[in-house]
Order: C-alpha cells, then sequence, then structure tokens
C-alpha cells in the first residue's frame, strides 16, 4: 500500500475548499445567492462534504485537529465575508432603486 504525503492530502483539500468558493463567487446572480433556497443548499452541501473529508484527514493522522479546524475555519470565513459583500451590494441596489 502506498501512503499519501501530507502535502498532498493538505493540496487536496485546499483544491476542494477553492472549488467551493469558486462555485459561489462565479454566481452571477448576487440576488440569487442572497434569497436563493437552492443555492443555499447546495453550498451547505459541498461544506458539509468538505467537513467530512477534513473529519477523515483527521481522523487518518494526515491533519492535526487543529489544522484540521483551521481549515474549515479559513473557509467559513471567506465564505461569510463573500455572504456579506453580496448583502451589501444587493442592499445598495435597493438603495438606487428608491432614490431613481
Amino acid at each position: 500500500m502506498e501512503s499519501i504525503s501530507k502535502d498532498f492530502a493538505v493540496q487536496l483539500l485546499n483544491d476542494d475548499a477553492q472549488r467551493i468558493m469558486m462555485l459561489i463567487r462565479n454566481q452571477k446572480n448576487s440576488l440569487c445567492i442572497s434569497q436563493c433556497k437552492a443555492f443555499e443548499e447546495v453550498v451547505d452541501t459541498q461544506m458539509y462534504g468538505f467537513s467530512r473529508q477534513v473529519t477523515y484527514a483527521i481522523r487518518l493522522g494526515i491533519l492535526s485537529s487543529k489544522e484540521g479546524h483551521q481549515l474549515l475555519s479559513d473557509l467559513e470565513k471567506e465564505l461569510n465575508q463573500l455572504y456579506s459583500d453580496v448583502y451589501e451590494e444587493t442592499q445598495e441596489k435597493k438603495e438606487i432603486g428608491k432614490e431613481g
């Protein structure tokens, strides 16, 4: 049985985290991000799957618990920032619409 290097495993997890971020960033319709239940469920499903991958890597000893939690925390922070940006953009558009 071949072993997988820790660096390779961490890179795969980072790639998956970036894929989730790109899924959200590529969503052009900010209104959908802020109001679409189907899109929220896709993100929730992706996050759940990613958390399971991280848990598995921790159980295998590829990541420490601290490293795993940091990966999840970093992704959650990025997602929260993106949602905040979208919310602010949506609010600005509403304000402009009221003025016009």
